[in-house]
């Protein structure tokens, strides 16, 4: 049985008070023990005080973004220990907009993530094809570059701290979302990919985030899905009465 995996990424946004009322709003809803993994992931500076706001939850605490290198000369760089030190449990590697405005490359996320699992810390990966490889047919062949390339040397047992979030690039933030039959059959797609390339433990136990306009209304359909484990929530996951609808539909999904 996989337990579904609801998290939310607050990119660049909220201030201070906003992101303290969200989070305790959210945290208020998913005590401990919930039958649904939570995460909030929010912008660097918040995090101490978003930890704050969740002790004592179920929700865990995710970063956006981390550099692979030990802590030193790395001006504006986050160092993974930094993350651990202020107690994250998660940070998102190969977000498509790390790829599309900071130049974030397959090699480069492989980096992160071979780092960021030696320390021990959860990874959120993500892949997902723009509009034009989609119109192409080429969403497997993007998949299949972006898995291989992030997850070069990544050997089983590092493997089993990774949790797969297909964003389909067409769909972040533009209010199309990819109907459930697309959601599906990528996540199938990345799970055989697994299956190929790890093992059936490995497959089987894989959870395969959708990330991608998810909102309170298509949840449950998207959710319902055999390959589909939870989601990476944008812009919904600012507002506690449209991401804690998320949280309560990823509740009723048991697989």
């Amino acid at each position: 049985m996989r337990r579904p995996f609801v998290a939310g990424n607050w990119k660049m946004n909220l201030t201070l008070a906003q992101g303290k009322a969200l989070a305790a709003a959210i945290a208020a809803d998913c005590p401990a023990g919930d039958s649904v993994d939570v995460a909030l992931c929010p912008a660097s500076p918040y995090l101490l005080p978003v930890k704050d706001a969740i002790a004592g939850s179920g929700v865990q605490l995710g970063a956006q973004n981390a550099y692979f290198a030990a802590p030193g000369a790395f001006t504006g760089e986050i160092a993974l220990d930094m993350l651990l030190d202020v107690g994250c449990q998660w940070v998102i590697l190969g977000h498509s907009e790390r790829r599309q405005f900071f130049g974030d490359t397959d090699a480069l996320i492989n980096k992160k993530l071979i780092a960021a699992r030696q320390k021990g810390l959860g990874v959120i990966f993500c892949v997902g094809e723009l509009l034009a490889e989609r119109q192409e047919n080429r969403t497997e062949a993007v998949l299949e570059t972006q898995m291989a390339g992030g997850l070069a040397d990544v050997d089983a047992a590092m493997f089993e701290g990774v949790v797969i979030a297909y964003e389909p690039v067409w769909a972040i933030g533009t209010g199309v979302t990819a109907s459930p039959e697309q959601a599906e059959a990528a996540h199938l797609y990345l799970r055989n990919w697994v299956r190929s390339h790890y093992n059936n433990a490995a497959a089987d136990q894989l959870r395969i985030q959708y990330g991608g306009s998810v909102k309170p209304d298509n949840a449950a359909e998207l959710l319902s899905q055999p390959n589909v484990d939870g989601a990476l929530v944008g812009g919904a996951s600012l507002k506690p009465e449209q991401f804690l609808p998320i949280i309560q539909a990823a509740r009723g999904i048991v697989k």
